[in-house]
């Protein structure tokens, strides 16, 4: 299966604040907010929604690719990090002229973050023809995450139109998309991929109840955090998913995109429902449990022996046998 992952590519500054941000912050005052955080420390790492699904495709065996704008700085050690992965850049359109996106994340002691985005070249990213590279290399499923919004709804509208089963996972958009947008990148989804706080803003922002969504999207897949995902089938059935045990928490940021990867990669295999699910958890925990969002390694014999220890022998035993998790040594990030 020909897996298509647009989105963003960008340099992460991830910071860690010892205290939390809701000690400093005065509800009744939050329109005169003015407040700065000591953080103890500064990890610049790779990051970007769309290139931490594709690399978490790439560490599960898949070779995706990868649709995205991007600067000149990205040919020094990004796309030959990613390319390693088992990730295809020949689609990456590179400016000559703007820097790549960089995000600033701080993070509390709670897990609650404070992110900042410059999206840089990924505002090109809406001069990229999803019909060409489809006509070049037909898309078998096509995910659409956080991006240019211009460009977004460029794709979204091409897969529509080409008739490209299309995942939506408008995600960070969410925030400041108004209504109309969201209904516009969600409607005709084969999935759909939220939070549960991100669901509540979509039903919130398009005033469409659960069955409204149900009517214009095939799976409705939402993330709890510790507490796992459920999954929700257009004909009502719900697929309660538990996240794997015996977890260390260390840093949260980028475990819904590595979720993403590993459903994607469960689906792509001809995994059910469930199993995909299993393998978003599990891939989750490894991302959870390191700081940076491509800095985990799969290694095979330990990735299986969490599913079967959460989900039983059963499922390691199909999910095993589905997947091509290679990995045995510890790839050291560079």
């Amino acid at each position: 299966m020909h897996l298509a992952i647009a989105g963003s590519v960008a340099t992460d500054h991830l910071q860690t604040f010892a205290g939390k941000f809701s000690d400093s912050l005065v509800p009744d005052q939050l329109d005169k907010l003015a407040v700065s955080f000591l953080v103890e420390d500064l990890d610049v790492r790779r990051g970007g929604c769309a290139a931490n699904i594709a690399f978490g495709l790439g560490s599960l065996g898949l070779h995706p690719t990868l649709v995205a704008a991007v600067g000149r700085d990205f040919d020094l050690g990004y796309r030959e990090w990613l390319q390693e992965s088992g990730v295809d850049c020949s689609s990456v359109l590179v400016s000559p002229t703007l820097h790549t996106a960089l995000c600033t994340i701080t993070t509390d002691e709670a897990h609650a973050q404070i992110v900042t985005f410059y999206p840089g070249a990924m505002a090109q990213a809406r001069e990229i023809d999803i019909a060409a590279l489809h006509a070049e290399r037909p898309i078998d499923l096509l995910l659409i995450g956080p991006d240019d919004p211009d460009g977004m709804l460029r794709h979204t509208r091409t897969a529509r139109e080409l008739g490209i089963p299309f995942a939506a996972d408008p995600s960070q958009q969410l925030a400041w998309a108004g209504g109309e947008l969201i209904r516009d990148l969600i409607d005709g989804a084969a999935y759909l991929f939220s939070n549960d706080y991100e669901a509540a803003l979509i039903a919130k922002k398009t005033g469409w109840s659960d069955a409204d969504i149900a009517e214009r999207v095939g799976v409705r897949v939402v993330t709890h955090g510790k507490d796992g995902c459920v999954v929700h089938e257009a004909d009502g059935t719900r697929h309660q998913i538990g996240a794997i045990e015996g977890v260390t928490a260390v840093d949260p940021t980028g475990v819904g995109d590595s979720f993403r990867a590993g459903f994607m990669a469960g689906v792509a295999a001809g995994l059910s429902l469930d199993r995909a699910a299993q393998v978003g958890c599990t891939i989750a925990a490894s991302v959870v449990e390191t700081i940076g969002t491509q800095e985990y390694v799969l290694e095979r014999s330990a990735f299986l022996d969490r599913v079967r220890s959460t989900y039983g022998d059963e499922a390691c035993d199909e999910i095993g046998t589905a997947l091509s998790i290679t990995h045995d040594t510890v790839v050291k990030s560079g």
